[in-house]
């Protein structure tokens, strides 16, 4: 299959689909981008191209809600064209693009730009997340009417914290009146200072400054009182403590409307990562503790939390380099994502049910967007096989970015078709 090729009808057949729950493929017909029938129609129709997904999975194509594509600005970083392909070798569709640029996204012509730049170079489906304050300075608010209408889903402050909480209930009053939804990463600027990683074993044992856990739950129990009074719709980004998610728990059953996501990452690795000061795990919020591990991997498993996201970072080689305090935050981590989560599954942590969904339906429906297998429904698919395995490395990561977790080391989990509106845009050896 010839990536980039629109082929007008495309039969796929065996495998498995997931749709919620998993059964057997009856059979699915793509044409003209959508897909037209499913089952013994599909099965009987003529085709002029057919893929065989026997021993795959056909979901749909993953949602990213977070993911840093490096364009505008950051050349050397990455781009468009190199993020949003690494991002359909992940099996995502969707990307959700921070709006940490440079310039930073917080007027309609830098939105204009990265939409410009999707629609002519990009892999994927991009859908730019503006800034909600100017600059994420943190102080003036943006064109929050402007940026929607530029075609920005959310508004976010990056991984860039308010001035104070008087701002933060402008943002939140502002961004309600114009019927946008509100991402933000909890943290308390003030309890977090300096550090850069988790504040507790490791940093004793290693001398590193931390973060504490309050930093995030402080930060979490002010937004959430905010949005409470504001009526605005609260999206919690990259949650890593476990006493989040009993906070976001209890925040719904008052009836406040928050949503929240978690890093893969966070689910998979804890603070002991940066034990051999292994700058490629220096990420913010940091990891921390087995115990908040599991209990974010508990909040996934029910539901509580509603999306896994890639906080896909690429850097370039220098930027993780330095001695690990002057190192740049972030994995690049959008091919593995995947991969990860089923290691997850196979450790018996989480079903594969409740990790597709926080991978489709789950941030789908945050942005607006539907994620169904089902007659009339855009051909955006990712296909994969459970059991193939693959190595990341510097040959095989698409990224520009090589820092991924877990280099070196086969991984579960192969993409073997992402299509986008039925374009096949990566077609692993099948």
């Amino acid at each position: 299959m010839k990536v980039g090729q629109q082929y007008q009808i495309l039969k796929i057949t065996g495998g498995s689909l997931f749709d919620g729950t998993e059964t057997d493929n009856p059979g699915l017909l793509i044409q003209d981008g959508k897909i037209v029938a499913i089952g013994a129609e599909a099965l009987s129709a003529d085709a002029d191209q057919q893929f065989d997904a026997s021993g795959c999975v056909i979901a749909p194509g993953f949602v990213d809600l977070c993911c840093n594509l490096r364009e505008p600005g950051n050349g050397q970083k990455g781009n468009i064209a190199s993020e949003t392909l690494a991002a359909a070798h992940g099996g995502f569709t969707t990307v959700c693009a921070s709006p940490e640029t440079s310039p930073v996204n917080d007027s309609s012509a830098v939105t204009h730009l990265i939409r410009d730049g999707a629609t002519s170079r990009g892999s994927v489906q991009v859908l730019p997340v503006g800034a909600i304050t100017r600059g994420l300075a943190g102080e003036l608010l943006s064109d929050l009417a402007g940026l929607k209408n530029a075609g920005c889903v959310a508004v976010s402050n990056g991984s860039r914290g308010i001035k104070n909480a008087r701002i933060l209930r402008r943002c939140m009053a502002y961004a309600h009146t114009v019927g946008m939804t509100v991402m933000f990463s909890p943290e308390n600027q003030a309890l977090a200072a300096d550090g850069y990683a988790h504040d507790g074993q490791v940093t004793t044992r290693l001398g590193l400054l931390g973060i504490p856990e309050v930093a995030e739950t402080a930060a979490v129990m002010e937004m959430l009182l905010l949005a409470e009074e504001t009526g605005v719709k609260l999206h919690l980004s990259q949650l890593s403590s476990g006493r989040s998610v009993e906070m976001l728990a209890d925040a719904r059953k008052r009836g406040i409307q928050v949503t929240a996501d978690v890093a893969m990452h966070q689910l998979c690795f804890t603070e002991e990562a940066l034990a051999g000061f292994d700058s490629r795990f220096h990420v913010r919020p940091p990891l921390r503790s087995e115990i908040d591990r599991k209990a974010l991997v508990a909040g996934v498993q029910a539901g509580v939390i509603d999306a896994i996201v890639s906080q896909h970072q690429p850097h370039d080689t220098a930027a993780k380099q330095a001695p690990l305090p002057a190192t740049e935050p972030g994995l690049s981590s959008i091919e593995s994502v995947l991969s990860l989560g089923l290691g997850l599954v196979r450790n018996g942590e989480l079903s594969r049910e409740r990790l597709l969904s926080a991978l489709t339906v789950g941030p789908a429906r945050i942005v607006g967007l539907s994620a169904k297998l089902a007659a009339g429904a855009n051909a955006d698919l990712c296909i994969f096989n459970p059991t193939a395995q693959w190595m990341p490395s510097a040959q095989t990561l698409v990224s520009t970015g090589k820092h991924a977790p877990l280099t070196g080391c086969e991984l579960d989990g192969k993409v073997e078709l992402t299509l986008v509106a039925g374009r096949p845009v990566w077609a692993g050896a099948h």
